[in-house]
């Protein structure tokens, strides 16, 4: 099986995918430290605020939610809601689908946005969603640090097992990735990829019990939410975040089997489709 992204000068015939994949990020370490850099810089390039955007923007969405929710809806808590706080109960399902929704957005656009580095240079140009992934993860630590304190105080809650979420984090982030090597590279052949995409992510956001639960979803639709790999990280981040609940291993073995498969069957059809992107771009 070839492999995501080869060694330049070296040909790659057999092997472990994940085991080599691994082996040439380390080898490109520094250059995927430079996009990261460049990536999150250039977001707040003339911005006073910078990089509290990256916070300001979510907690002003929340309040929203809350008062149209909360108070205006009077949209009832779940029974099993691990909280009584509706806020908490949001922002606790929404981390892991900001995190999500911005590697998939962003990372659509990557290759297009960095048509130079394809086309002028000996560039691997997999790894620029990787780049989006890891700069959408500092602002995902921030907001997951404030949701964090902001627990400690309202709701006097904070168990061991929030360190778990790390693990969740890498979760999303494969499973992100490899949606984005899929819509990148239709991106370069089809541009309005970018907007189907949006419309897919808006679809997919109310297919994730992020406002409701589970048991709210009537039963006729419970497959729809069962056969979302985010239903099952949404709701490792709210019982990390809201309870001292051990985490279900039978989840976390769905979760890591949809994100495994996304993530081989996204860099095989990248390394398929990738040969003609200097053509194009």
């Amino acid at each position: 099986m070839s492999f995501l992204f080869d060694k330049p000068g070296v040909r790659y015939t057999r092997g472990l995918i994940g085991a080599q994949f691994f082996l040439n990020l380390v080898h490109r370490r520094n250059l995927l430290a430079e996009l990261v850099r460049r990536d999150f810089e250039q977001r707040y390039v003339g911005s006073a605020a910078g990089w509290l955007w990256g916070l300001i923007q979510p907690i002003a969405q929340l309040v929203s939610w809350t008062f149209v929710f909360q108070y205006c809806l009077k949209t009832p808590m779940p029974a099993n809601g691990l909280t009584d706080n509706y806020t908490l109960y949001l922002l606790s399902g929404y981390l892991p689908w900001m995190l999500f929704q911005e590697t998939v957005q962003r990372g659509t656009g990557s290759l297009v946005d960095n048509a130079n580095l394809i086309t002028k240079t000996v560039f691997p140009a997999e790894i620029l969603p990787i780049a989006v992934f890891l700069s959408s993860l500092i602002h995902h630590g921030l907001a997951v640090g404030l949701t964090v304190a902001v627990i400690g105080v309202w709701d006097h809650h904070l168990h061991p097992l929030v360190l778990l979420l790390p693990v969740y984090a890498l979760l999303v982030g494969v499973l992100a990735i490899g949606i984005a090597w899929v819509t990148s590279a239709l991106q370069v052949y089809l541009r309005d990829t970018a907007q189907a995409v949006m419309v897919g992510l808006n679809f997919m956001f109310w297919m994730t019990p992020i406002f409701i639960s589970e048991e709210q979803v009537p039963a006729k639709l419970t497959f729809v939410i069962r056969m979302n790999p985010l239903t099952y990280l949404v709701r490792a981040y709210r019982e990390r975040l809201l309870s001292e609940n051990w985490p279900h291993l039978g989840d976390l073995a769905i979760a890591c089997a949809y994100a495994v498969v996304v993530f081989i069957v996204g860099g095989l059809f990248f390394r398929h489709v990738k040969r003609g992107f200097a053509d194009v771009l």
